[in-house]
């Protein structure tokens, strides 16, 4: 069984304009409905109404499925968008936090210029599991 066992990782699925597609799809099987309506005699003498009414049932199944590829852009987008927000947060903070360290850092050179004496060295942290 390991002779088909595939070699290497599947390739990452293509995103193109999906909803363009289906969108398209819808279209033109709605299309081809209304072009074969006019000859649905034609059709029922011949017992092949079951192309008339594919048409129309693939045009009603492309409606959902706009329905559902449109919300799935819309979910992506949205975790696109809060990724792109976290990161953006998580960038600020730190830039924060260094303007803070800076700006003490600047308030004790200022207090440190007026003093003539070194600061206390501060004692080593211990952990407790040290």
């Amino acid at each position: 069984m390991a002779k088909w066992t595939p070699k290497h990782e599947a390739p990452e699925p293509l995103e193109g304009p999906v909803v363009a597609t289906i969108t398209g799809g819808t279209i033109l099987w709605f299309v081809l409905f209304l072009v074969q309506l006019p000859f649905y005699g034609w059709f029922d003498d011949r017992d092949l109404t079951w192309w008339v009414w594919t048409c129309l049932a693939g045009a009603g199944l492309g409606l959902i499925g706009i329905w559902y590829v449109r919300g799935r852009d819309a979910a992506l987008k949205r975790h696109a968008a809060a990724q792109e927000a976290g990161a953006a947060a998580q960038g600020a903070d730190a830039a924060a936090q260094g303007a803070g360290a800076a700006a003490q850092g600047a308030d004790a050179a200022a207090q440190g210029a007026g003093a003539a004496e070194a600061p206390e060295p501060r004692a080593p942290e211990t952990h407790p599991g040290a």
